[in-house]
């Protein structure tokens, strides 16, 4: 019987746990690793599942899904880099930490997966790329994907790509939050209930993204589609073009792809 253990059980930990049992994985086929002994007995109640130490973890999966701070993944590859084994799958979902940075630290034959997720994973509407490392065969990266896939869509990328998709899905969900919370102190500085702005403004999001996926037409087009000749939003539009908010988008999704990269050379 095929087990899978997860060494981490932060929130993004807890949800592909709870992705995975929510998508039919057996709770016996699912190994947790946790050191805190009152976590480790909330997610035994919570799920079922066996939360033991990361080294007996490791030891008794075939995939070992890493779900660690970028500034751990040195500390717990030296952890269970001892009871590892050629074949076993490795897949980390830390930001910046490269499979060559993995491989480097467990034995030859050990297969490993990159993976970047995100938040709203939460709601199984997560968005995660993956990216095969030196020794991963075709099959353990659709293990991945499939894991993966209990929490939202997967994207099979080159490894290259993944500070692109760090910058864009990976702290995306922070920047359409950020412009929420914006709609909503406006609309309270324009004489709205509280209440009443973030209704507004968190439904007009969500229609919005519905109607981007589902209608698969280019957001230049619905964006038009909203903007009469001299209207209201094209009124608005100007405003954000004249405070370069396009530009800015750029810049931030730079400054994350840049910072992706140092936390790789830091690694």
């Amino acid at each position: 019987m095929s087990q899978t253990a997860i060494l981490g059980a932060g929130v993004m930990g807890e949800t592909l746990l709870s992705g995975l049992v929510r998508a039919g994985r057996r709770v016996d086929q699912l190994l947790v690793g946790e050191k805190r002994a009152e976590r480790a007995r909330e997610l035994e109640e919570r799920y079922g599942v066996s939360v033991v130490a990361n080294t007996d973890a490791a030891a008794r999966a075939d995939t070992v899904v890493l779900v660690v701070k970028p500034q751990d993944m040195a500390v717990v590859l030296e952890e269970i880099a001892p009871v590892l084994r050629a074949g076993q799958l490795v897949a980390s979902l830390a930001a910046g930490i490269t499979t060559s940075f993995i491989e480097s630290r467990v034995p030859a034959g050990v297969a490993v997966v990159r993976v970047m997720p995100n938040t709203p994973a939460l709601v199984d509407e997560g968005m995660s790329a993956v990216s095969a490392g030196s020794h991963c065969s075709e099959e353990q990266l659709a293990e991945v994907e499939s894991l993966m896939a209990s929490v939202g869509k997967v994207l099979r990328i080159p490894e290259r790509q993944q500070d692109a998709v760090t910058a864009i899905s990976g702290s995306g969900p922070a920047y359409l939050f950020f412009v929420v919370e914006s709609m909503i102190e406006a609309g309270v500085h324009l004489g709205l209930p509280r209440a009443t702005a973030s209704e507004l403004a968190i439904q007009t999001m969500v229609g919005s993204g519905k109607m981007l996926r589902e209608t698969g037409t280019h957001p230049v087009v619905l964006r038009e589609q909203v903007t009469s000749p001299a209207g209201t939003t094209a009124a608005a539009l100007r405003e954000l073009e004249d405070h370069k908010v396009r530009a800015a988008f750029l810049a931030a999704m730079e400054a994350a792809r840049d910072r992706s990269r140092e936390l790789a050379a830091g690694s």
